[in-house]
């Protein structure tokens, strides 16, 4: 698809300051950029890029707009397969944001992979799975973009950019019905006040019914009402700088977590589980180009998370025990940038980055009933009785999270040949103070002989509190050559090696445990000698990846092929591990040494048929452990749980042209996403064998409108997105089954 001059034109516009080849609005409809596109042009709004992306030394997967609505991608979770090597499960609720790339991943705590939005860094994994609207591009890029982002990047990047007021003008509403009574609802207007000056406002609305029934209580567990609202703003005050603000709020209300047991094939739990999230982020962009051969920017934000996680944590119809973790969190990110070029040859890249987090957590654990008489009175060999029906588990956490870093790269071009190296100097301090407490007691009935027995009573008084804190200091390095062929350097083949890194922190989930273990201890069970620093902190994971790839363009720009070979050799990754036994919480831990190697291809052709494009992309990772031993246990050659073996997408797209006056063109497309075999324990005992989804969708196309009929998982497979064991229950979750709906699209 031909992407008009004069869109490429007011994109680099609105990155440079420049607006005197920026349009006047008009009637005239818009073309989109797409996947088919040549995204370099489009990729200068992205302030670290030194080039564009197809030419970088990096895997990469570009999304555009069409490709969004025609696959149905209402998060960051419908990208899942769609690039190879990349897989996020849709379990749990909103705050599970588990990604997995190329055999590294994270269920909880500091994420592999970072996320930008508008070129703003989001802090927190817990609030990557937020509602895509008006997106124009995602593009995910795969491998440790450490060097230029830091922290929390080891695995990769997705950067999402939304549509600006700049490029698009006049009012879009979007409606949408679905299986269980899914609903979606947006309307938004971009407008431009004058040529120096635009303005988006937009607000988006989201339920279902779920699609999970909980069989204790006969109601749908899943159900979910989401709300969003965004405010963008593009002012270029001069020729020179360009101002862009981006503030956005999302509420979240919902079920979640409809876990089965396996063992009777149910979901069955008495104990209310949700989900519920408030948060808002503002992004301040300043950018100044002083002159042809350098760029400054300056990108600000502030953000702010409040969330409620409350759980029956044992998901059985007993009376066992709840958890509610409520949070409260503060971030402020500041990155300076600065870029430019020096003589022909040389390009660089330089700039200042700092954060600040502070996050406020209330952990209670409730012990009812059933839990004080299975996990606490049952190991104590004389008769006795607690005092109450249930008793509580107090923790209170503060955990700041303070960092800085330095970083360059530069570019040397020399012919065909491109040399890049960089590196980036990472500080981070991160801090823990708690507080865990509980007060209650029991009678023991002690034997007195022929005399019968006697009641004592046992009063239980725990009051822990603490501090702790560790800084990390990390150096970055990355080298990378890229030779470019074709007439126009449109081909190219790379290497690199690459560090990155995975920050270090605290089991804030492992203290209910530990103080369960202290108060057996003061009952007489068990000695209670923990050192907490040990049992509750984990290091940073770090690795080095090595990878070779080539970034082809064919038969006149209609074949576009990508291809990757990679090997990463990790120390200390991190792994989520449940305890074994009666414990209930589940904690990060660090295996010795991991070896992860893999392969990925994908490509898309603009077939001769007119109107028919097919993409395709495979991704294959073998990981296993080199040295991890837990206990007794060696797992070395065992293959790394959650993370899948291979991923697997295509996509076919017809269009059809009418040229009616109602109707322009009709688009038909269908899709298949496979993963598997993915490995739910360490010991390589269970798993989930490759399963393929399929979907379709038509979709009638105007200049105004748009309206797409679609399924997904047409065929009813049936698979697990989750499994994990607690007090010696496993449970699964189950994937989506068949799903149906229509959508329906203005622009005015």
């Amino acid at each position: 698809m031909a992407v008009s001059a004069i869109v490429v034109a007011t994109v680099a516009n609105a990155a440079y300051g420049a607006d005197r080849a920026m349009p006047e609005p008009s009637g005239a409809p818009t073309e989109w950029a797409d996947t088919t596109v040549t995204l370099g042009e489009v990729g200068v709004t992205a302030i670290k890029a030194t080039a564009a992306i197809d030419r970088l030394p990096v895997a990469s997967t570009v999304v555009g707009e069409r490709e969004v609505e025609r696959l149905n991608i209402t998060t960051i979770k419908g990208m899942s397969e769609v690039a190879p090597n990349f897989y996020i499960p849709d379990y749990g609720s909103r705050m599970t944001s588990s990604v997995y790339i190329r055999g590294i991943g994270a269920r909880i705590d500091q994420p592999v992979v970072g996320l930008n939005v508008d070129n703003v860094p989001y802090l927190n994994k817990d609030n990557f799975d937020f509602d895509l609207s008006d997106i124009e591009r995602i593009e995910l890029l795969r491998g440790p973009q450490s060097t230029l982002y830091g922290r929390n990047t080891m695995g990769g990047l997705i950067n999402i950019y939304t549509l600006s007021p700049m490029k698009v003008q006049g009012v879009r509403a979007m409606l949408e019905y679905g299986s269980r009574n899914s609903v979606r609802a947006g309307v938004s207007y971009y407008g431009r006040v004058n040529r120096r000056l635009g303005m988006a406002v937009s607000g988006n609305f989201s339920h279902t019914d779920g699609f999970y029934r909980n069989l204790h209580t006969g109601e749908k567990c899943d159900k979910e009402n989401q709300g969003s609202a965004r405010w963008k703003t593009v002012w270029l005050p001069s020729e020179l700088v360009s101002v862009e603000n981006t503030a956005s709020f999302q509420i979240v209300r919902q079920g979640g977590y409809p876990y089965e047991s396996l063992e009777t094939r149910r979901i069955d739990y008495n104990d209310t589980c949700f989900y519920r999230r408030s948060s808002f982020t503002d992004g301040l962009t300043v950018q100044w180009k002083p002159s042809e051969r350098v760029a400054l920017s300056s990108i600000t934000s502030v953000q702010y998370v409040t969330d409620n996680m409350t759980l029956d944590q044992d998901f059985l119809p007993q009376d066992y025990f709840t958890l509610t973790q409520r949070r409260h969190e503060w971030a402020l990110t500041q990155d300076f940038v600065a870029k430019g070029t020096a003589g022909e040859h040389y390009s660089w890249l330089a700039g200042l980055f700092g954060f600040h987090r502070h996050t406020s957590m209330w952990a209670p654990v409730t012990f009812k009933s059933t839990g004080i008489r299975e996990l606490i009175t049952s190991n104590i060999p004389l008769q006795s009785e607690w005092h109450g029906d249930s008793f509580v588990l107090h923790s209170d956490f503060s955990a700041p999270v303070d960092g800085g870093a330095i970083y360059h790269q530069g570019s040397w071009r020399q012919g065909r040949w491109t040399f890049t190296l960089g590196l980036r100097l990472d500080v981070e301090h991160t801090a823990l103070t708690y507080n865990s407490r509980c007060r209650t007691g029991l009678t023991v009935h002690v034997p007195m002989g022929p005399m019968g027995v006697r009641p004592v009573s046992r009063d239980v008084d725990i009051d822990e509190h603490g501090h702790m804190s560790k800084t990390y200091v990390e150096f970055l390095p990355k080298v990378a050559a890229t030779y470019s062929f074709g007439s126009r350097g449109e081909s190219n083949v790379y290497a690199s090696i690459a560090r990155g890194y995975k920050s270090g922190g605290y089991n804030t989930q492992m203290f209910s445990d530990i103080l369960q273990q202290t108060m057996m201890a003061q009952l007489g069970r068990g000695n209670g000698e923990l050192d907490v620093d040990d049992v509750t902190s984990y290091r940073p994971e770090q690795s080095w990846n090595y990878e070779a790839g080539a970034h082809l363009s064919l038969l006149g720009g209609a074949l576009s092929v990508d291809g990757a070979l990679f090997l990463i050799q990790c120390r200390d990754q991190q792994l989520t591990v449940f305890p074994e036994g009666s414990q209930t919480g589940r904690r990060m831990t660090n295996a010795g040494r991991t070896r992860i190697y893999g392969a990925e291809l994908s490509a898309h052709w603009r077939t001769p048929l007119d109107g028919l494009s097919i993409s395709a992309s495979y991704g294959h990772t073998d990981a296993c452990f080199r040295s991890y031993r837990s206990g007794d246990e060696d797992f070395r050659g065992k293959q790394i749980p959650y993370a899948p073996k291979n991923t697997l997408f295509a996509a076919a797209d017809y269009r059809i042209g009418v040229d009616g006056k109602m109707l322009n063109d009709v688009i038909l497309n269908v899709n298949c996403r496979g993963t598997g075999d993915i490995m739910w324990d360490d010991q390589n005992t269970v798993k989930q064998p490759f399963y393929a989804l399929m979907g379709a969708s038509i979709t009638f196309e105007a200049a105004k409108y748009s309206l797409s009929l679609w399924g997904e998982n047409l065929t009813g497979t049936q698979y697990d997105t989750f499994y994990f064991v607690s007090i010696e229950n496993s449970f699964v979750q189950r994937g989506k089954p068949c799903r149906l709906g229509a959508t329906l699209r203005l622009k005015f």
